[in-house]
């Protein structure tokens, strides 16, 4: 019973980031309460463990639920388009979420072995040691962070705190807040009254109502979505010229002032390209008379002198050369493959490679008064690394551009998941994103996480709409969030000190006997 309830805390923890069902709830809903839930039912189960082995083994169930419900998906890359054996696809998407569920398992042994039983301290251990994990996690290995419980409250009355603590710091309050409501219920009079003082703390609104502002006219957009299919998106005879002819087509015809192409929207190199096919698309754009239009457009490239790069290349009038930046943070065994598991990979037909990285700070792309900051697929998991190119707030991004292909995953809740994460991006640091995919969700989202425009996913077209960059404010000038603020100076150590300094106090608050 005990384990059956801990796997369905897991998988509701999982449903909360993206609900993926057409029932009850919208599909690609963030449900905050489900996701305070599954702790609050974690929780419980802690404070009754009867050992630190036992905690962790609860903690190890949970998790391992959690994540392979969160990244599921993870399947259908290696079985559907990588030919994977299904029973291995399964046994690969397990190990990788019982290996994360380790992190996890350890931090509930943590705090059983340190929780004060039954008091208000204990709740916010929990939601230390649990901040903790995810902190773990999204460092670990170079950091696999998809489906963390912030996510969970994009929508929820804990999202105006993101501009504040980013989200780990609003899944370190949700943790709280599910923490404290299982003590209340748990707790005598006396207790419940603490701990209603604990639990109002989360609840105040944050100070924080955000000052940035306008920093020139609104941008006509056009953000193409292709559709390729993933099988085909890279065979010569098929996707590769379905890809040129359209994105070409497209490119060349968009009447906006910016037009933006997915991840790999060329699937070629330019070297590889037909003969005529990059100049006649790079003049469209950067000669004169071309009505003051820009791209930035998805391409690889490099040699096999130089190595390669998974890149975005911006065009626009006047310019000597293109705008180029580069992938930083690279999907491992998609685009980097760990030497003890170049056999794993070996076993699947997908195109993968060790690509180059680019630079954690990147010059913008300059067009019309906005600093657009690409990033390409799960970089934009990353906040912290986002937040670096902040530092200097009168250089910082006024519109994020996230340029991805999810088409390995599917019509999956991958794609519902991965919008969530970017409306998190806007919300933390007041900017809007335009996220031009080969599948979806391609959409245009303002500064305060709100989706304004979008495409139906899987289905081939180009989305046109207006974005309003952010971040000039009348009084201060160039303005940034304090989450901005702090964790470009400091990356997220601030978390990582303030959730370990909890974690000493409650070992120094012990009796001598049990340390």
């Amino acid at each position: 019973m005990k384990t059956a309830l801990l796997l369905l805390a897991g998988a509701v923890h999982a449903l909360s980031v993206a609900w993926p069902l057409d029932f009850v709830l919208t599909p690609g809903q963030a449900v905050w309460w489900l996701q305070l839930a599954s702790l609050a039912l974690l929780y419980g189960q802690l404070e009754r463990a009867s050992s630190w082995r036992s905690a962790a083994g609860s903690g190890w169930l949970f998790s391992l639920a959690s994540l392979s419900g969160t990244f599921w998906w993870l399947f259908i890359s290696m079985h559907t388009y990588g030919g994977l054996p299904a029973a291995l696809a399964v046994l690969a998407v397990l190990a990788l979420a019982g290996a994360l569920a380790l992190i996890y398992a350890a931090a509930c042994a943590i705090f059983f072995s340190l929780r004060p039983a039954g008091s208000a301290a204990s709740v916010l251990l929990f939601a230390a040691v649990w901040t903790l994990g995810e902190l773990a996690r999204g460092s670990w290995l170079t950091g696999f962070p998809w489906g963390a419980g912030g996510y969970a409250h994009v929508d929820g009355w804990l999202a105006g705190y993101a501009p504040w603590v980013g989200v780990y710091g609003v899944g370190a309050i949700a943790a709280w807040v599910a923490a404290g409501a299982q003590q209340f219920l748990q707790s005598g009079n006396v207790q419940r009254m603490l701990l209603a003082l604990v639990l109002a703390l989360p609840t105040l609104a944050p100070l924080h109502q955000g000052h940035a502002g306008a920093t020139s006219p609104a941008l006509d957009v056009t953000l193409l979505q292709g559709s390729i299919p993933q099988d085909e998106k890279f065979q010569p005879g098929t996707g590769v010229l379905d890809s040129l002819s359209w994105y070409g087509a497209q490119l060349r015809a968009a009447g906006t002032s910016l037009v933006v192409a997915p991840e790999t929207a060329i699937p070629l190199l330019p070297l590889q390209l037909p003969e005529g096919y990059w100049e006649h698309l790079q003049s469209g754009f950067t000669k004169a008379g071309t009505n003051g239009r820009a791209a930035l457009i998805g391409i690889p490239l490099g040699s096999t002198v130089d190595g390669y790069t998974n890149s975005v290349l911006g065009l626009k009038p006047g310019q000597n050369a293109p705008y180029r930046y580069d992938k930083q943070h690279l999907v491992p065994f998609g685009e980097f493959t760990p030497g003890l598991f170049r056999w794993f990979t070996r076993m699947m037909d997908i195109p993968l490679g060790d690509f180059n990285r680019g630079g954690l700070v990147q010059n913008a792309f300059e067009w019309q008064g906005q600093r657009l900051a690409p990033n390409v697929c799960y970089e934009d998991l990353f906040g912290e690394e986002l937040g670096a190119r902040f530092e200097n707030p009168a250089a910082a991004p006024t519109i994020f551009v996230n340029v991805s292909n999810l088409g390995w995953f599917g019509d999956s809740v991958a794609i519902d998941q991965h919008l969530n994460i970017a409306r998190m991006r806007s919300l933390e640091f007041e900017r809007p994103t335009l996220r031009a995919t080969n599948t979806g969700a391609t959409v245009i989202i303002d500064h305060r996480g709100v989706v304004t425009y979008s495409l139906p996913r899987l289905s081939r077209g180009a989305l046109v709409g207006k974005v309003q960059g952010m971040g000039l404010d009348a009084a201060t000038g160039w303005h940034i969030t304090p989450y901005a603020d702090w964790v470009s100076r400091f990356g997220l150590w601030p978390l990582w000190a303030l959730m370990l300094a909890v974690l000493v106090l409650a070992y120094l608050s012990q009796p001598r006997g049990r340390r």
